[in-house]
């Protein structure tokens, strides 16, 4: 009886689970791919249309913009339409905003043509990351971690493929192309992606999570936020700190190269971390990590500081990977798109401002000392990170 019950539910559960992982994994990949494959675009845009500097930040601000902006209300949404639906219009919408990208023939039309993108883009985070919570349950941490790495290989590999295309094309045809896998995603996710659900239904389950989540929650987006300056605030310094140093222009590209890929290494890992010994001790060991590591690196001679850098990857993107999987912990059930808007939401804002909050500190001090601020950063999230402790079970449990 007891085999034949795990033969027909434990197994198909778990080809569910690894069905939506799969395919909001990929979506994940192009979205992310989508997001930073407008740098390589950048100069093409330039040339084409004579723009400023401030205009093709622009570009990318409507983007970026359409895509923060809109998470929030998308999480609302989902509490009343199939997370499935809301993520299968998303991805088609996006991949037609590339497409009216190509047909554009002015700077009007372009920036219009990557908002409707940008907001497409909106949908992903807050229903994926939802979906793979939802189908994981209490196990999702691991399998949260894996879907961020996602993004990170849709970073590297569709700005490479883009780059790779507008030799043998012109930017028009690349972006029709860009939005083809963009609509093939889309059909994927209907085909194989099991359904999501909308949030109220799960209104029933959201009684097992304690009274004090939401107070847990708001320690965990401040913890996010910092977390996300630090990051941006170190990227933004280090090329020049390298430069002091000695370094050259390639091996300031080599060197970022070794951060991001850490980075991903990190967001893969750190989820399994987590999972295992806590959010607490994980974020201890990674913010900690990171601000030992960040002086080394201000203290080192070239060489041996450009060394640390995969390491100090790991720990700035490992800590993103942790906060992601315990936002379900902290959440009502049938709230879970919306608290993962949320957190999208500041973290991607503070990304954006972090590098000009901490810019302005590198014009005032200089960028050692603004760099070491990055560091203190990190440290403050240590007591953050121990107040969030009391309202997380893991770190009960494990304590």
């Amino acid at each position: 009886m007891s085999v034949s019950a795990e033969t027909g539910t434990t197994r198909p559960d778990r080809a569910r689970s690894t069905r939506t992982l799969t395919v909001t994994g990929l979506n994940h990949a192009l979205h992310d791919g989508y997001t930073d494959v407008i740098y390589v675009l950048l100069p093409v845009w330039q040339a084409e249309f004579a723009l400023s500097y401030g205009l093709l930040a622009l570009l990318r601000g409507l983007y970026a913009g359409a895509m923060a902006g809109l998470q929030i209300p998308v999480g609302r949404i989902a509490e009343r339409i199939d997370g499935k639906i809301i993520l299968i219009a998303g991805t088609a919408l996006s991949a037609l905003g590339y497409a009216f990208a190509g047909f554009s023939g002015g700077v009007i039309g372009l920036g219009l043509a990557l908002a409707l993108s940008g907001a497409g883009s909106s949908t992903q985070h807050p229903i994926a990351s939802a979906a793979v919570s939802r189908a994981y349950g209490a196990a999702a941490r691991g399998p949260l971690g894996i879907y961020n790495f996602s993004g990170d290989l849709g970073k590297a590999a569709i700005p490479a493929l883009t780059s790779i295309l507008l030799v043998i094309m012109s930017w028009r045809h690349t972006l029709l192309v860009l939005a083809l896998a963009g609509l093939l995603v889309a059909v994927c996710i209907a085909l194989w992606m099991p359904a999501v659900g909308r949030g109220a239904e799960h209104k029933a389950t959201s009684a097992s999570r304690g009274a004090s989540t939401g107070r847990g929650f708001h320690w965990l987006l401040a913890i996010g936020i910092l977390d996300t300056a630090v990051r941006m605030g170190f990227l933004t310094f280090l090329p020049f700190l390298l430069r002091d140093k000695g370094a050259s222009l390639p091996t300031n590209g080599l060197a970022l190269a070794l951060v991001f890929i850490g980075g991903a290494a990190g967001k893969f890992t750190c989820g399994w971390l987590g999972a295992r010994v806590g959010t607490l001790r994980t974020v201890l060991i990674t913010e900690g990590g990171t601000a030992a590591l960040i002086v080394a690196v201000l203290a080192l001679p070239l060489a041996p500081a450009i060394v640390l850098l995969p390491l100090l990857g790991v720990m700035l993107n490992g800590t993103s990977s942790v906060l992601y999987g315990t936002v379900p912990e902290l959440t009502p059930a049938h709230q879970t798109e919306r608290a993962f808007a949320l957190f999208y939401t500041g973290t991607i804002g503070s990304g954006a401002i972090a590098p000009v909050i901490y810019g302005l500190l590198g014009d005032a001090l200089g960028p050692r000392l603004a760099t070491a601020a990055t560091a203190l950063t990190a440290l403050a999230i240590c007591p953050l990170a121990v107040v969030l402790a009391r309202h997380l079970a893991d770190d009960a449990t494990k304590a």
